[in-house]
């Protein structure tokens, strides 16, 4: 059965979901724009192997929101008090995307992680000037700029599905015609279901799992990916390099389109650089996009359920 809880000590609040057993303790750290639930399909299947927390993020969900402490050194504190108070033994700690860099920092900070799973994160892509060049930038990140400087609309899901970037891989001479209908689709589910994750007929369920948890979401999180500030002036390269603890990294497919943009988290050579970096580090592949967890649910559970033979 799975349980919500909230953690809240000396200023640390973190919203987060348990399976109990007494089996090894896992830490699930989901990526930008939602929140611990995206991990919801997998929980089940997972806790036949490990004792499951997935914890929401500050920012999102219904942990901490505030934006002062919406970098990678205060999530990362956060989620340290949280393993020494609640779980208080070293723990196998997953992160996807942004969550994989908290969790590598984790990992670099403390002798908390005995294993660190790495789904897909943006090493190296996702830092300085490189950044500008990535998915993320001109897609979440920029949405969340813009919608921080505008005041016409006050609902950042709809706002967010209407400036997505993903706008553009549909053919240019139906592109306009379809956005309009499938905004005005997005609007009135809106209206009737202000509270729920957003659905869509005719939307790819892969795309819709990007809105779960979008509602508690604060574009201020956002912005700090926008104006590099998440990272606390800290180069990736000297995170990485502190890792002492057996690492995975799963790797989704790479793209890059014609303009240059990396449609993907990290290229072949972010990544070979991470396995340099990392003392002991295995990569494994996965044929999918971005949230691995969600297109290839029984591959990701079978590469963590190797972890513990």
């Amino acid at each position: 059965m799975v349980e919500k809880k909230v953690y809240q000590k000396n200023g640390v609040r973190l919203n987060y979901y348990e399976i109990k057993n007494n089996l090894q303790p896992l830490v699930m750290i989901h990526a930008q724009g939602v929140d611990a639930t995206s991990f919801h399909n997998v929980w089940k299947q997972l806790s036949k192997y490990y004792h499951v927390y997935s914890v929401d993020c500050y920012g999102h969900g219904e942990s901490l929101h505030d934006s002062k402490q919406y970098n990678i050194v205060d999530n990362s504190k956060a989620m340290i008090c949280f393993i020494e108070d609640i779980i208080k033994e070293r723990v196998v700690l997953l992160g996807h995307s942004s969550g994989g860099l908290i969790a590598a920092y984790i990992a670099s900070e403390s002798e908390l992680c005995g294993c660190l799973i790495l789904e897909d994160p943006p090493f190296f892509s996702s830092q300085g000037e490189r950044r500008k060049s990535s998915y993320n930038y001109i897609d979440l990140s920029t949405v969340c700029h813009s919608f921080l400087n505008q005041s016409e609309e006050s609902d950042f899901v709809l706002y967010y599905f209407q400036n997505q970037y993903a706008w553009n891989f549909f053919p240019e001479k139906s592109r306009e015609n379809i956005k309009q209908k499938m905004s005005k689709s997005a609007e009135n589910y809106r209206k009737k279901h202000p509270n729920k994750n957003l659905k869509l007929m005719f939307w790819p369920k892969s795309a819709l799992s990007a809105y779960e948890g979008m509602n508690n979401y604060d574009p201020l999180f956002g912005e700090n990916f926008y104006n590099d500030s998440f990272h606390n002036g800290i180069p990736h390269e000297d995170i990485l390099k502190k890792i002492k603890c057996r690492t995975v990294f799963m790797k989704a497919k790479t793209n890059t389109d014609e303009n240059g943009i990396l449609l993907a988290a990290l290229n072949e050579d972010d990544l070979k650089k991470v396995t340099e970096l990392v003392d002991d580090c295995q990569t494994v592949r996965f044929n999918c996009g971005h949230g691995i967890h969600i297109e290839k649910p029984n591959e990701f559970i079978e590469c963590l359920k190797k972890l513990r033979e």
